[in-house]
């Protein structure tokens, strides 16, 4: 009964822990780092790392000698020659061959050397290609983290807006009862918070929707409890764009993993071509072996017994028959030890092989390489040609969203203004309802507009910041 009460409090300590983790509201940071940690394509783009990597080590064991063992068991049946005896063998034979092998590359065209360089630099061509999907999710979250931003400010303002409506309908309603307004001022007023209270559905809206685009690059499990964490949001400034276009561009051409992932790619397929010529050169091969075996073909004379017999061995040149003691020999299988030790055999060679007419091959394979080093170097220049027209437009878009927001700031400052005036003569009912729901439309607009193009205009420098390589921070 004890262990079962702890258990539960266990549990629900995990449970109660589990909430809190989620009701915490999540920094820029926290929800960058958990998009790139669970973004598939990254996880993809690793492995990809993860392959080009093995390929350099491949290429680097390349110029290593080879060392291969060889064992075979082998039963002939019939007519045969057995290569240990070297002599015809009618029964069955057992053959047991045991050997080590090996060659080294002595010269190749300097293929192996240029393959590992090739393989380096493709290596770092993927691995500056995951920085830049890194780079990428982080601004995408960062936009969408800020879009939230912006729809909780603009949800907030709607409810303050329909908030102060509402107390003008009630104030409106009082001043009716009384007989200082007409009733049409009362329905122009509820008529105006009706919008209002439609326009912060809408914001309410809004906002979740901005969350869910948030979560769903997150890639996050669950969206219960999900709220983020409100930075403080800096005025705007106008220093910051103190750099020009071409002088951001000179900063990100030279740091922009874009850029040096195709700089990358280029110099590999540089390589590669080296690689295809290599194939013109002779190549100078050393290779050893050595080897053993067994044959059940392999006698030995094991003993010896004369019958008292003589056999015929030829005929002297008088005429007489020259004989020799008939004997009978019997053989066994010389033992497997000992045949492992005579059959000893030891080998080593170099080989050169010339290439003259090997039906254009290498031609063909030379002109390929220098046909994609070629498209390397050209989707470089498209690469560069890329950033730059992107950088001008941020830039320019930057410029023209500051300006929208001095523009904005100015245009609510009057705004306040007139609607202050308007709003006191309204309480004393020298203005009627329709003038002063429009006076508040009026304002409710440039306080929006305000709003819009202040993160409108931070959303710009971050970009800006992206390009020149700095961290996406709020």
């Amino acid at each position: 009964m004890g262990k079962r009460i702890i258990f539960s409090i266990a549990a629900l300590l995990v449970v109660v822990q589990f909430q809190a983790q989620q009701t915490t509201a999540w920094s820029l940071q926290q929800c960058v780092d958990y998009a790139l940690k669970n973004n598939i394509s990254i996880q993809q783009s690793d492995i990809n790392v993860k392959l080009s990597e093995l390929s350099l080590t491949q290429s680097k064991a390349n110029v290593l000698p080879n060392l291969n063992g060889n064992f075979s068991h082998t039963y002939n049946y019939g007519r045969t020659i057995d290569r240990f005896t070297n002599q015809f063998a009618d029964d069955r034979v057992l053959s047991q061959n045991f050997y080590l092998s090996t060659n080294i590359i002595i010269f190749q065209g300097l293929q192996n050397w240029n393959t590992i360089r090739q393989n380096m630099f493709a290596l770092n061509a993927s691995r500056y290609q995951v920085d830049k999907m890194r780079n990428d999710i982080s601004l995408n979250v960062a936009t969408a983290f800020l879009q939230v931003l912006y729809a909780q400010e603009n949800e907030e303002n709607a409810r303050r807006q329909a908030a102060l409506t509402r107390d003008q309908v009630k104030r409106t309603e009082k001043l009716v009862e009384v007989g200082s307004l007409a009733k049409g001022n009362l329905y122009d007023m509820q008529s105006q918070l009706a919008q209002e209270e439609l326009a912060q559905v809408n914001a309410e809206n809004a906002l979740n929707m901005a969350y869910l685009t948030l979560i769903q690059l997150m890639r996050l499990d669950s969206s219960a409890g999900f709220t983020i964490e409100r930075p403080v949001l800096p005025a705007p400034a106008e220093n910051v764009l103190s750099l020009s276009a071409d002088q951001i561009y000179a900063l990100a051409v030279g740091t922009q993993p874009g850029v040096k992932s195709a700089e990358m790619n280029y110099m590999s397929a540089d390589k590669a071509v080296d690689v295809a010529k290599g194939g013109v050169s002779p190549s100078v091969v050393l290779s050893g072996a050595y080897g053993t075996g067994y044959s059940g073909a392999s006698k030995q004379i094991s003993g010896a017994n004369w019958n008292g017999g003589f056999d015929t061995t030829g005929v002297t040149s008088g005429g007489q028959l020259t004989l020799a003691p008939h004997i009978d020999y019997t053989f066994e299988n010389i033992p497997f030890s000992e045949q492992l030790d005579n059959n000893l055999n030891k080998s080593i060679g170099i080989q050169v092989s010339v290439p003259i007419f090997n039906r254009m091959q290498v031609y063909s394979s030379v002109k390929r390489a220098e046909l994609q080093r070629e498209n390397a170097r050209l989707s470089l220049e498209q690469n560069k040609d890329q950033l730059h027209r992107e950088i001008q437009q941020a830039h320019a878009d930057a410029v023209a969203a500051l300006t929208r927001f001095r523009a904005s700031e100015k245009a609510l400052s009057a705004m306040e203004e007139s609607f202050k005036y308007t709003d006191q003569k309204f309480n004393v009912g020298a203005v009627n309802a329709l003038d002063y729901n429009t006076a508040k439309a009026k304002l409710n607009r440039a306080q929006s507009d305000l709003l819009q193009a202040r993160y409108d205009y931070i959303f710009k420098l971050k970009v800006l910041d992206y390009y020149q390589g700095k961290p996406i921070t709020f």
